[in-house]
């Protein structure tokens, strides 16, 4: 068995193994080919991953040659490893023309975004992972940008008051974001339509914002759903009165499969106080806030919005190493102890993740989607 890593294009500075991965595949006589400097951004060299047991080897030697693929961002024409197994984060409910590709191609392919929501799968579970680092590294961001302390300061030359902040998505994100702000200090509130978040929301010492009338389902694994136009309504209203009162609004409210709901109208920024920031980490897919503009920055009325939903490659090593353990978990159900492939397709965390296999599509909201879009 050769699992093969490709080095990220673009502006993406993680890799999905690091040196101290390797070992662990190894053991299973597993080998590992490492594409040549693919973990520099991460702090990781060609010679490090060579000392742990790797071979460096070119992209296209890689294609050819390994039985299974790991990449984090989905696979560019040239990256597509036919008739090959694929471990990646596809986006395969908006992504639909590459899964297509992939079916033509005769890839498995697993996206393990589409990590089932439940104890066992934690292990695997890449967005939360990545969702605790972009929740950090926000507020981070947010009180560099700010012209104003975070915390309360008493001093002879007076006293200030403490930055107040408005999280949009009580998620992992948003816990992480909140949690950060805490220790540095600020006022938090925090805006969720799942009621069961304001438990969590309260031990963590934020105030909870609640809309009565929000709809859930059971059937959405703990994530949030479309709200009635009503409930929309109300919603914008309350957002609108706590975010003009507050120096920070980090969004982080997202739909799996549609597009973000936009929480921050323009009318809103308007009302906000001059120098006030807000990160809207739901800029992938279209943003929190009306005005958001993807992997950049703007300033409107005074008001800096940040539109960056990639803030784990701004912390690559850590990012890098909480990936890689995530990857390594996922190898292990498909590979046995003697290092033969064993992909078993009873097992829930196999099953939700497989996107594409035998020439076809094989997940039921990725293919109705892809109907939906061919009708």
């Amino acid at each position: 068995m050769t699992i093969g890593v490709l080095r990220e294009g673009g502006k993406e500075n993680r890799v999905a193994l690091l040196p101290e991965h390797i070992p662990s595949l190894v053991k299973k006589n597993v080998s590992v080919l490492i594409e040549s400097d693919a973990g520099n951004s991460s702090c990781a060299s060609n010679v490090e991953y060579v000392d742990a047991g790797a071979a460096i080897q070119t992209k296209e030697y890689i294609l050819n040659n390994a039985d299974i693929v790991l990449k984090i961002n989905p696979p560019g024409d040239d990256e597509l490893p036919k008739g090959k197994i694929l471990v990646s984060i596809l986006n395969p409910l908006t992504n639909t023309a590459l899964i297509k590709k992939l079916a033509g191609w005769n890839v498995t392919a697993f996206s393990l975004d589409m990590t089932p929501r439940s104890t066992r799968a934690q292990a695997v579970d890449i967005l939360s992972s990545m969702a605790t680092i972009a929740g950090y590294k926000a507020v981070l961001v947010a009180a560099s940008k700010l012209p104003n302390f975070f915390p309360m300061f008493m001093s002879a030359s007076g006293t200030i008051r403490p930055s107040r902040v408005l999280i949009l998505g009580a998620g992992v994100a948003g816990l992480q974001s909140l949690a950060t702000s805490r220790k540095l200090g600020a006022v938090v509130e925090v805006f969720d339509v799942r009621p069961a978040a304001k438990e969590e929301v309260q031990s963590l010492g934020g105030k909870f914002i609640e809309v009565e009338g929000a709809a859930e389902d059971a059937s959405a694994g703990g994530y949030a759903i479309e709200q009635s136009e009503e409930y929309k309504k109300k919603q914008q209203e309350l957002i609108q009165k706590h975010a003009i009162q507050s120096s920070v609004v980090i969004c982080t409210a997202q739909i799996p499969g549609k597009k973000a709901p936009i929480l921050i109208s323009a009318k809103t920024v308007e009302a906000m106080n001059p120098g006030s920031v807000i990160i809207d980490m739901a800029a992938g897919s279209g943003g929190n806030c009306e005005l958001t503009v993807k992997d950049e920055t703007i300033i409107h009325n005074q008001v800096r919005i940040i539109g960056n939903s990639n803030y784990p490659s701004k912390m690559p090593a850590d990012a890098s190493k909480m990936l890689g353990t995530n990857y390594i978990n996922f190898l292990d159900l498909m590979i046995d102890n003697e290092g033969n492939l064993n992909l078993d397709f009873e097992d829930d965390i196999l099953s939700s993740t497989c996107i594409t296999r035998d020439g076809e599509i094989k997940n039921d909201r990725v293919r109705e989607i892809i109907s939906l879009e061919e009708a």
